[in-house]
């Protein structure tokens, strides 16, 4: 299939798409879907308001015709949708994507890990923000233990799927477990990754107090390790990458907050009710859900999309200040994934 590069007003390539399948969840995590807000008479989205996978297929077909070469898999917890191997099927199907990952708590992993590794599945990152079980229960709203979640990776490395670990670190609730994250992952050949607490959503009460940026980061693990810088691996890489010197180990920092990456971003996100989001940090979707079952053609839905991304000027991390976070329209975490 024949690509067509398109650019948005910053000059930067579609190239990675992140598909939310469902808005549900079996945590209640603070940063992203505390229980306060999230509780049980929460109204999550009806059957079918979501993409059918029919539907999914079709649009990100159509992403990859027009330069995305990677497909992440998101919710919500992804796994929490029906068949999800299925969809896998489908999507690793498809010519011209080099790369179909998911994000997920690791919970339902021990379950399905071989089924996504069969269907085409690449890789997962597994969110763990420590090793405490008691924090860990704390953190996730429901109690849980670390255990099943490190069944969950163990479940994933053995059916072959390549595993990075997701820590969002947040100030006084689990920065003291940096450095036992850090040995643990190290220990196990597992690539971390150290995520700034970011502004998203209005339900998870950030503030910019509670950020451990970086910066802080990295001098407290250098501290225990010696790290070698790791070059990007491609355009738009937003990790910023480092490896154990006595390992072929990398560990890696997310720094939406405080080294921002707008200038080579080439994310588009597509919501589980089939909104285009061209920003994490930007409310206004683009709803592509309605105009595709009212009997758009592909090539309307082509222009569509090439007209989203051609006005795309997102660049809020880099112009993040009090004023514009508190008047900006927000999206939850819950409902575009991560």
């Amino acid at each position: 299939m024949e690509k067509t590069i398109i650019k948005d007003k910053l000059n930067r390539p579609l190239r990675d798409l992140r598909i939310s399948v469902i808005d549900r969840c079996n945590f209640r995590c603070q940063y992203c879907m505390p229980e306060d807000q999230f509780g049980k008479d929460f109204e999550f989205l009806p059957r079918n308001a979501l993409l059918t996978y029919e539907e999914i297929e079709r649009l990100a077909k159509i992403f990859v015709r027009l330069g995305v070469e990677k497909i992440r898999l998101t919710g919500g917890e992804p796994l929490l949708r029906k068949d999800m191997p299925y969809l896998v099927k489908k999507l690793s199907s498809i010519k011209g994507l080099s790369d179909i990952g998911l994000t997920t708590n690791g919970v339902l992993l021990p379950k399905l890990a071989k089924d996504l590794k069969a269907a085409g599945l690449k890789r997962v990152n597994v969110s763990l923000d420590t090793l405490n079980d008691e924090l860990f229960g704390k953190i996730n709203g429901r109690g849980v233990a670390t255990g099943p979640v490190l069944e969950g990776i163990e479940a994933a490395k053995q059916a072959g799927l390549g595993v990075k670990i997701n820590m969002v670190v947040k100030k006084g609730l689990n920065d003291t477990e940096i450095i036992p994250m850090a040995e643990y992952c190290k220990n196990n050949g597992l690539e971390l990754r150290y995520i700034e607490f970011m502004d998203v959503g209005s339900t998870n009460g950030w503030k910019m107090n509670d950020v451990i940026t970086k910066k802080q980061i990295y001098h407290l693990l250098k501290e225990h390790f010696e790290l070698i810088p790791v070059d990007p691996a491609y355009y738009g890489e937003v990790a910023k990458l480092y490896r154990y010197s006595d390992t072929n180990v990398n560990v890696g920092f997310i720094t939406s907050v405080s080294e921002s990456f707008c200038s080579s971003c080439t994310r588009s996100r597509l919501s589980a009710n089939g909104q285009i989001f061209t920003c994490l940090f930007n409310g206004n979707g683009h709803d592509i859900r309605n105009f595709m079952r009212n009997g758009a053609t592909d090539e309307e839905i082509v222009s569509r999309i090439t007209a989203i991304w051609n006005g795309r000027a997102d660049r809020y991390s880099d112009e993040r200040t009090a004023e514009t976070n508190k008047n900006r329209k927000k999206i939850e975490m819950s409902y575009i994934g991560g």
